[in-house]
């Protein structure tokens, strides 16, 4: 790069791609420093060799990314152990470690561990073995069958990636149509209460008397008058 290049004469690409002819190294370097740029070798081979001016460190940065994704996750082998007569409870947990270790790309390793009598019964073992092979045939495959290793009898299953990125976008799917859901339910509790409020407030309104109408008199008030009455017709009558 730059000043490192001892080839007498070069051929020189710009950073646009055009093709600037074959140059002497110094008048290449000072064509990219002008530019803010680097001269770099790029097919040191060729005759001439070819150097192109670009930006370095950002070339750098992108082979550096690009060869990241080339990789992208390296299979690991992860493993889950049991026993000949492991309850369902635990089963269930780790069933879900080995679902997990699955969609996340790694092969999974299913021992059955043996101890003491418990290899007079080497079926129980093989039971449990189809067990799991059955409960995660979704998204596995047997690499290799179970196989006896002293007290331990393995099998490996390997993922799915078909069937596990079908799995993951039903439930993406399923998870958008939920909070849609969720969401016009909102809406429609809002939409009935609001209603239910609106008929509140009407009848609250029905309720009060009109400017026209007179209250009614009191039960006291109409007693009182009736016994003025009863007086002023018995002093009539004396």
């Amino acid at each position: 790069m730059n000043e490192l290049i001892r080839a007498p004469e070069i051929r020189v690409i710009a950073d646009d791609g055009e093709q600037l002819g074959v140059m002497t190294p110094e008048a290449a370097i000072e064509r990219a420093q002008a530019v803010g740029l680097d001269l770099v070798e790029v097919a040191p081979g060729s005759k001439p060799p070819v150097c192109r001016i670009m930006d370095y460190g950002r070339y750098k940065y992108e082979r550096k990314k690009k060869m990241g994704k080339s990789k992208g996750h390296a299979a690991a082998l992860k493993e889950v152990k049991l026993r000949p007569r492991t309850d369902q409870h635990d089963l269930d947990f780790k069933l879900k470690n080995a679902r997990r270790f699955l969609t996340d790309g790694d092969k999974v390793k299913v021992t059955v561990m043996y101890r003491g009598r418990e290899m007079v019964h080497r079926e129980f073992g093989y039971k449990q073995l189809d067990h799991v092979r059955d409960l995660l045939s979704d998204i596995a495959n047997v690499e290799n069958p179970p196989r006896m290793e002293g007290r331990f009898l393995s099998m490996i299953l390997v993922p799915m990636r078909e069937a596990i990125e079908a799995l993951q976008r039903a439930e993406a799917k399923s998870g958008k149509s939920d909070k849609s859901s969720d969401k016009s339910s909102d809406k429609s509790s809002e939409k009935a209460s609001d209603k239910s409020s609106e008929k509140a407030a009407k009848g609250a309104k029905s309720e009060k008397p009109e400017k026209g109408d007179k209250p009614e008199p009191a039960a006291s008030e109409q007693a009182s008058g009736d016994s003025e009455d009863l007086q002023s017709a018995a002093a009539e009558a004396e």
